[in-house]
């Protein structure tokens, strides 16, 4: 698994809810989890440690020096390996390749090699994503969430068909229409005072369209002005600060620190709507969790986000900002409502973590070509 210091909610939650559910499976499998700290290294140099690149720094030396060396000294250990994030496929390298499967999730980390000239980068990360990418080359098998995903590995013939796996992800229990033990959401939202609110769920990096989100939103508050805005797990840059000041709506958004799952589960279920504005997923998890708490959802017109959201979803076009304050403003005002609560819960329902676990484990079950434990 990821590092928890590299701060990807997303990476954490596939990786923890796949070792407790093989873990349910004793009879069948002994799972071990790999989760080595991010040292301080250059973090700890005076004067620069405070820096973003130190911070860069202490990623680079251990996703190719660190834990690498560390699968040097696992790899005799265990019959298979599985590398949850991508974006470590590099760790591919160190371990026996016939015997170890890569979580690809998107192709974003590969996107300077594959199209460079839709992520023109240096060259030194060009070199990185290119080690990355042969990493995940050469693993035995790459599962994927969707069909969109398979199709863009397909595409740049990544890896051969038969390498691949379908293994969509799952609804943690959390997500559910009913408030579960653990919910401090009347603590998160009390700065509204009980003013209705937007909710987007993800981090603030460009395919997110913050942009968009913001300009939709501004737009809104012209025909809603007790509307809030609630972002949860983006920490915004410049620019995007700037664009908030500009539209004004520094007094209207709301951003809570990380939030464990039955508190963000009370954020979904509590929405006006659950905005994702993004211009590229891998699956888009927020997705499905508002979904199975019964919110309604409204997406990009993206393949995978109708693969996943299929029709208990509203759809607006990608990074345009009047279809989107369009739809939205339909919804809250009731023009056009919602797909059916019935219909959301059922959606969602269709994606476990125990069938999350089961594919990959038949898959390796396969690879080994030997039924039993492993």
């Amino acid at each position: 698994m990821d590092p928890r210091e590299e701060g990807w909610p997303s990476m954490d939650l596939v990786g923890e809810a796949l070792l407790e559910h093989l873990s349910a499976l004793p009879g069948e499998v002994t799972v071990t989890g790999l989760r080595p700290p991010m040292p301080r290294a250059v973090r700890h140099l005076p004067r620069v440690g405070t820096r973003n690149a130190a911070f860069n720094a202490d990623r680079l030396l251990t996703r190719f020096g660190l834990y690498p060396a560390r699968l040097l000294r696992e790899r005799r250990t265990h019959d298979l390996f599985h590398v949850v994030d991508h974006t470590y496929a590099q760790l591919v390298h160190a371990l026996p390749a016939e015997r170890t499967g890569v979580f690809c999730h998107d192709l974003d980390a590969f996107r300077s090699v594959l199209e460079p000239h839709r992520d023109p980068r240096p060259s030194w990360f060009r070199l990185m994503a290119r080690a990355t990418l042969k990493g995940l080359e050469r693993a035995a098998l790459v599962f994927h969430s969707t069909q969109a995903v398979r199709a863009e590995l397909l595409t740049h013939a990544v890896v051969p068909e038969d390498r691949l796996v379908w293994a969509p992800y799952g609804v943690s229990p959390e997500y559910r229409a009913e408030p579960v033990p653990g919910d401090a959401s009347d603590a998160v939202l009390a700065p509204l005072h009980g003013r209705p609110y937007l909710l987007h769920v993800g981090s603030a990096i460009r395919r997110k369209r913050l942009d968009v989100l913001f300009g939709v939103f501004a737009a809104l508050r012209e025909k809603h002005p007790d509307l809030m805005l609630v972002q949860q797990g983006g920490a915004l840059d410049a620019e995007q600060r700037a664009q908030v000041k500009r539209l004004g709506l520094e007094d209207a958004l709301v951003q809570p620190p990380r939030q464990e799952r039955a508190t963000l589960a009370g954020l979904y279920r509590r929405a006006s709507a659950v905005l994702v504005p993004s211009e590229a997923e891998g699956f888009g998890l927020p997705v499905i969790e508002a979904l199975a708490c019964g919110a309604p959802v409204v997406a990009s017109d993206l393949p995978v986000l109708r693969e996943v959201g299929a029709d208990a979803c509203t759809y607006c076009r990608v990074g345009d900002v009047e279809d989107w304050a369009g739809a939205v403003d339909a919804l809250l005002t009731g023009r056009q409502p919602a797909p059916a609560r019935e219909s959301r819960h059922a959606r969602a329902a269709r994606f476990t973590w125990s069938a999350h676990a089961r594919t990959v484990l038949d898959a390796y079950l396969r690879q080994l070509d030997r039924p039993g434990r492993v």
